[in-house]
């Protein structure tokens, strides 16, 4: 089949492919570096060849299952527009409950010390750097590659954040933090739902048989690099509530409670260190 030579022709042929109107309508701005409304503005347009085929590749990326914004390059959160490859997970909307819980622990124009762990694409780093300028953020990861990402992004968005490479503390020995914030894996080998994520990195999703084992061991370690009085916010599986909270119990951490996402689920635990 030729590329398509109009806008219409190509949300046409995206339709074709049982792909959503949405995302072909993402797919074709970013072609053409058009915004989605001059899209629906312009459907006689003509498509110039080269971006015909660009868009045609871009297309039979998505129908063969890739996510948008692995195909795209890019994902937004918080705002913030970020750069995803395969070698970070995507960010997701969800993901905000702990920004904006972190948020609210993190007072305006105060210098505060701030970690983000297995900080992948850097978009909770990045988040917590953009609204609190004052805060000494350090974000780590146990992969180089999505590492290079989220300095490639920090970068780009002039956002100051220090990025280490570390399998969770181990690069940050000695050192205190008021607060402690993570998404870690937390999915269970061998979970059904993991047949819908064969394009993300295995290694941030996966946890042991129960999808507990990255989150017991950041519990278990972060009252050493926490100060007195210091929050950690863990992000974890919709069922995992009530054992995150009970690992924080016997960890010593007090105030603990639990946040809901945008679907009204039990997203994000944490607790206070006692003084």
């Amino acid at each position: 089949m030729p590329p398509p030579d109009s806008v219409a022709a190509a949300l046409l042929a995206a339709r074709e492919r049982g792909i959503d109107r949405l995302d072909a309508q993402c797919l074709l701005s970013a072609v053409l570096a058009r915004p989605r409304s001059w899209l629906l503005a312009h459907a006689d347009e003509a498509l110039d060849p080269q971006a015909a085929r660009h868009y045609d590749a871009l297309l039979a990326r998505r129908a063969a299952g890739e996510p948008l914004a692995y195909v795209l390059g890019e994902k937004e959160f918080f705002g913030l527009r970020l750069e995803v490859t395969p070698d970070v997970l995507i960010p997701r909307a969800d993901t905000e409950t702990l920004v904006e819980w972190a948020l609210e622990l993190l007072p305006c124009n105060v210098e505060t010390a701030v970690a983000d762990l297995g900080t992948g694409s850097g978009a909770i780093a990045l988040a917590l750097a953009a609204r609190r300028p004052t805060c000494r953020v350090t974000a780590v990861d146990a992969s180089s590659d999505a590492l290079a990402v989220a300095e490639r992004n920090g970068g780009r968005l002039g956002l100051a954040v220090e990025w280490r490479l570390s399998d969770w503390f181990s690069a940050l020995e000695g050192r205190r933090f008021a607060l402690i914030v993570s998404n870690p894996p937390y999915i269970a080998d061998g979970d059904c739902h993991l047949d819908a994520l064969t394009h993300e990195p295995q290694r941030a999703l996966t946890s042991g048989p129960d999808g507990l084992a990255a989150i017991r061991h950041i519990v278990a370690s972060a009252a050493s690099f926490l100060t007195a009085g210091g929050w950690l916010l863990i992000e974890h599986g919709y069922d995992q509530a009530e054992a995150v909270q009970a690992l924080l119990g016997v960890a010593g951490f007090e105030h603990i409670a639990t946040r809901h996402d945008l679907g009204g689920q039990p997203r994000c635990s944490g607790g206070r260190c006692r003084d």
